[in-house]
This record gives C-alpha cells, sequence and structure tokens, in this order.
C-alpha cells in the first residue's frame, strides 16, 4: 500500500510539473516556436575541404544550438546563383545567407575589400584583432547597412601562397603580359606591374589553366590546391602569398530577414559564424604542410620564392593603389583611416613579440 501511495504522489507531481510547462504564468497554453528555414548560398564548390565545408559546419551548429528553430540549408556556386553574384543574392533578398569574400564585390563596394585583404596587409590574427577589437566590425556593419546586409566574420585560410606558374618568375620582367588569375586589389597591383588580371571562381580554374585562357592562377594554398589538381596544370608554385596574408571571409546575412529574428538566435547565428572563424583558421593551419609535402615530395612540384626584387616593386605599387581605394564619401576615409593607424600599431607592436619570436625560435 505504501509503494502505491508513493507511485500515485509522483505521477501528480509529474503531471503538474508537464502541465506548468506548458502554459504561461497567466495559465495560457504557450504558442509553439517558430521554426526559421534559411537558404546559404555560397562562393565555393560544394563541400570543397575548408572553404565549402566550413559552412556546413557552422548551420550544423547553429541548428543544434537553436534545437532546430534555425534550420539552414547550403548550395555551393552555382545552385542557385553563380559564384559571383552571392552578394546580390543576399543583398535583393533571394536568399537570407551568404558565405564568401568581400573582394569579390570590388566592382560595386571598393572599400570593402579592407574586409577581406589587401595586398601586404594583415595576417589572419591581425585582421582579428582590428574587426572584434579595433573597430572595424562596426565599420563593416555601417557600410554594409547600405546594402541590405549584415555582415560576420565566418573563416580565413592565414597567409596564401602567391600562386602556380608554367614559367619561372626571376624578375619583374617575367610578369610582364603573363594573365592570372587574381582577384580585389592584387590584381590591380598585378596590371600595374605589367599583367593581365582575371577574376574567375574557383571551379573555373583548373580548366582555365589548363586550356590556356590563363597562364598562372592564385588559389589559397597547399591544402586547397591540391584538392583542385593544380599541380597538373603547373609546374612552378611561389611563395610568400603577397596578395592574401590573412583573408578574412564572411558570413552576409538578409538585414530585414536578421532583424525578424529573435535575439537569442541572433546570438547563436554570430557565435556560430565566430566559431567558424576560428576553426577554419586552424584547419588550414594543420592541414596545409601535409598537403604541401604530398605536392613536393610526390608531385616533384617546384616551390619557388618570388625574388626580393619583385617582392620590393610589388609592395611599392601596393602602398599606391591601396590607398587610391578611398573616394569622396566620409565612411570610405574613416575604414581606411581605421585600417591604416591599426596596421601601424599591430605591426609596431609585433615586431617585439610575433616576428621576435619567431626569428628566435628560427636560430
Amino acid at each position: 500500500m505504501t509503494k502505491n501511495i508513493y507511485l500515485l504522489l509522483l505521477s501528480l507531481v509529474l503531471v503538474s510539473c508537464g502541465e506548468s510547462s506548458n502554459t504561461t504564468p497567466t495559465g495560457q497554453t504557450a504558442e509553439p516556436q517558430k521554426v526559421y528555414k534559411w537558404r546559404m548560398v555560397t562562393t565555393w564548390p560544394k563541400n570543397l575541404p575548408g572553404l565549402g565545408t566550413a559552412p556546413e559546419r557552422m548551420v550544423d551548429n547553429i541548428r543544434t544550438m537553436s534545437n532546430g528553430r534555425l534550420d539552414i540549408k547550403v548550395y555551393g556556386a552555382g545552385e542557385i546563383v553563380p559564384a559571383l553574384e552571392v552578394f546580390e543574392a543576399v543583398s535583393q533578398g533571394t536568399v537570407q545567407m551568404g558565405h564568401g569574400a568581400s573582394y569579390y564585390w570590388k566592382g560595386k563596394v571598393p572599400i570593402a575589400q579592407f574586409f577581406t585583404a589587401v595586398p601586404f596587409g594583415l595576417t589572419a590574427q591581425e585582421m582579428n584583432g582590428w574587426l572584434l577589437h579595433g573597430g572595424g566590425l562596426e565599420l563593416w556593419r555601417e557600410l554594409y547597412a547600405r546594402y541590405n546586409l549584415f555582415p560576420i566574420p565566418g573563416g580565413n585560410t592565414g597567409v596564401q601562397m602567391a600562386g602556380w606558374f608554367n614559367k619561372e618568375i626571376n624578375s619583374l620582367e617575367d610578369l610582364r603580359g603573363l594573365k592570372m588569375r587574381i582577384p580585389g586589389l592584387g590584381g590591380e597591383v598585378f596590371e600595374a606591374a605589367g599583367g593581365t588580371a582575371v577574376n574567375l571562381p574557383g571551379g573555373e580554374i583548373f580548366t582555365s589553366m589548363q586550356t590556356g585562357v590563363i597562364d598562372a592562377t592564385e588559389w589559397v594554398g597547399p591544402y586547397n590546391d591540391l584538392a583542385f589538381g593544380l599541380h597538373q596544370v603547373a609546374k612552378y608554385y611561389y611563395y610568400p602569398g603577397w596578395q592574401e596574408a590573412g583573408p578574412t571571409l564572411e558570413v552576409l546575412v538578409n538585414k530585414e530577414a536578421w532583424d525578424q529574428l529573435p535575439d537569442d538566435l541572433k546570438a547563436i547565428v554570430e557565435t556560430a559564424s565566430l566559431a567558424g572563424n576560428t576553426d577554419m583558421l586552424a584547419e588550414y593551419t594543420a592541414r596545409n604542410n601535409m598537403a604541401l609535402q604530398e605536392l613536393v615530395n610526390e608531385h616533384q612540384v617546384e616551390l619557388r620564392r618570388l625574388p626580393d626584387d619583385v617582392l620590393a616593386e610589388l609592395r611599392s605599387i601596393a602602398v599606391e593603389k591601396t590607398a587610391a581605394i578611398v573616394d569622396d564619401d566620409e565612411l570610405s576615409k574613416r575604414i581606411y583611416d581605421s585600417w591604416m593607424q591599426y596596421r601601424d600599431d599591430v605591426i609596431e607592436y609585433h615586431e617585439i613579440s610575433e616576428r621576435a619570436y619567431i626569428n628566435a625560435r628560427a636560430n
């Protein structure tokens, strides 16, 4: 009898708890939580290691943290819109989200290139510092609000490679006349050095090299370049990646869609994006050297360093081209001034921290 009484009391408690969890403080039945179904388009081939898989991991985290309330499907380049039309698709509300890099939109928003990479610019660690604690993110969001967009840092590959060539680069003269796939401000610097810059999405690089549409290309680094098989269409692999020292990728959210999200889901999207930003850099740091060893040891790729005089000339051109991005727009000037002030400060500090340590370790 005692056992039966105990079970009866336990049942009453459980029923009471169940009723209270489904009612509001006024006793009314709570509304079921709204489920948001979104689409994300990217500039990357579907499931490309690193660039393509990072958005997939990010939306999986969002789905888990939101308990399914925000369900996002990722589409690769060309599945809904072409790779270089991600900005417009999200801005116009064709889809709610995108994943890409701001230098791809330089024809529409030239100053936005500062939020991905400029030649001889900031490393990944330095970019994170400027964006998250140096005022850069606030300026980025002020700029993109003009285009009905809300940006979040969404990845970084770290220092890239200078690119793939089918001829040796021994002087600046060897760049003249070359058609090279190189986007953003780096492409403008390359053209000023005598070459021809071509802006191609990643999925078109291999065929363009194979058929001679372009003579040289930069893509990312060993991890992705090996996956693309670029060693099959070029012999010489040059470093350092002067054009992209720490390229920040972006998660784009349509501003109207963003404003409709409750605060907890906004926090989840930002947290998952920033986690992806950190995770991608860790992935490339871990994978690049293994991929480089395979390229050199198994595929006999010739690894070369760009000559100092070539780098010096490219750097001189880059200084001029970077300043020329700034127009009469007041916000454009503020972005440039903020970036330059931060750059000068962080270079000064890294002389006695990062650079000093790396030099000491090498010796």
